[in-house]
């Protein structure tokens, strides 16, 4: 076979279209949401391109790496695609553990594989998460709890007026972690207001938030990434409510994922301080992904 890849950018206007293809994946992670593609393609440089049965994609910044291909894996003749990808050490990146293991039987010897550690998805159960009882979850329960006594709040799915009220509080929020000081932060910083700014655009996205005194002290926004999981883009709280991020944490789980059985809270990148938090509420497995070198 001859594969033809032709890249482009990634465009609103074929959201429905590849939201078809990502669902006939046999394993479905964070990185290919659409969501996630298109909100953080200019940090990534991403581009995609589109076949009768799959779309390529490939991250251009800082450098050339593919990304695993997204439809229906199965069936597949992956040595004819991957003998495509001419030139030497062509590498690919969040690889999931899926779509490796068709890989490792097509190709063999061929490919040299390396674990992506950082980038592996966290899963947790939501009804954990919705009630945070025993002994594992005493410190979340605790400040659960502190923050309800100590505050008068309520809980808001987002509307247009939400949607506002998190833009202005995520500009509060980079100044109070010096987004400008951090490239990881600016990034992600520029990924979330475009996503809040098209919010009306984008197919399937939920959110909602905490407000203390008229004032939002956090938000968060979600996606439902298959039948049974739930998939967390972003959470953010105002420091000075104490407890804030356990209140909005499992109040968005317990008002809006009772539909879903896990819920998956992304990756740690590699960040020791990320990696502690998100292990502290006891993860009940990943979802792996590797990288994938072709030799």
């Amino acid at each position: 076979m001859t594969l033809v890849l032709n890249f482009e950018s990634i465009s609103l206007k074929k959201q429905a279209e590849y939201s078809e293809y990502l669902a006939t994946c046999s394993q479905k992670v964070s990185d290919y949401s659409f969501i996630n593609l298109w909100g953080w393609a200019k940090e990534h440089g991403l581009e995609w391109a589109w076949t009768d049965d799959l779309v390529w994609i490939r991250q251009t910044v800082p450098q050339t790496r593919y990304w695993a291909p997204v439809g229906r894996w199965k069936g597949i003749d992956w040595k004819s695609c991957l003998d495509e990808f001419n030139g030497t050490q062509v590498r690919f990146i969040r690889i999931p553990e899926k779509l490796l293991r068709s890989w490792k039987e097509s190709c063999g010897d061929r490919i040299k594989i390396a674990e992506e550690r950082g980038s592996w998805d966290y899963i947790y159960s939501v009804a954990e998460l919705s009630k945070l009882a025993g002994k594992r979850f005493h410190k979340k329960k605790n400040l659960l709890n502190q923050f309800k006594k100590k505050y008068d709040f309520k809980y808001i799915s987002f509307d247009s007026e939400m949607i506002d009220k998190a833009m202005s509080m995520q500009q509060d929020w980079c100044t109070w972690r010096d987004c400008e000081s951090s490239e990881a932060l600016t990034a992600e910083n520029n990924a979330i207001s475009r996503i809040l700014i098209n919010w009306e655009r984008l197919n399937g996205l939920v959110g909602a938030a905490i407000i203390v005194n008229e004032t939002m002290a956090a938000y968060t926004v979600a996606e439902s990434l298959s039948k049974d999981m739930l998939l967390i883009h972003f959470e953010k709280g105002n420091p000075d409510f104490k407890g804030i991020y356990q209140a909005i944490n499992q109040m968005f789980l317990q008002n809006s994922a009772q539909n879903h059985k896990v819920v998956n809270r992304e990756q740690d990148l590699d960040n020791e301080g990320v990696r502690k938090a998100k292990l502290s509420y006891h993860p009940v497995g990943f979802l792996k992904k590797y990288a994938v070198t072709l030799l």
